[in-house]
C-alpha cells in the first residue's frame, strides 16, 4: 500500500475508491462501443484529457458530466452504477 494511500483518512480512501471504480466502468463502457477517448469526448461535449482523468480515478465529475457521459455511451446512470460495479460494497 502506497504512503499516500496509507496516510489519508477513512473519508478520503472512499473517494479515492469511488472515482477509481467510476472511472472504470466508464472506460469498460466505452471500450465496449468500441470508442475512442476523442470520440466519446466529442459526442459527450467534454475534453478528451477530462474524460482520461475521469477514467484514471483522478477526477470527480460533477452530476452534469455524469449525465453527459452515460448519454454518450448509451446507458442510463443506475445501469452503469448497477452493471459494472460502482456500488459500495458492505
Amino acid at each position: 500500500m502506497s504512503t499516500f494511500f496509507h496516510n489519508c483518512t477513512l473519508k478520503q480512501k472512499s473517494e479515492i475508491d469511488i472515482k477509481k471504480r467510476f472511472g472504470k466502468a466508464i472506460r469498460r463502457r466505452r471500450r465496449e462501443l468500441d470508442l475512442s477517448q476523442e470520440h466519446l469526448a466529442e459526442i459527450s461535449g467534454l475534453h478528451r484529457t477530462y474524460i482520461s482523468s475521469i477514467e484514471r480515478g483522478q477526477r470527480n465529475p460533477s452530476l452534469e458530466n455524469i449525465d453527459n457521459l452515460t448519454k454518450a455511451l448509451d446507458i442510463s446512470i443506475s445501469a452503469l452504477f448497477a452493471n459494472y460495479g460502482i456500488e459500495v460494497e458492505e
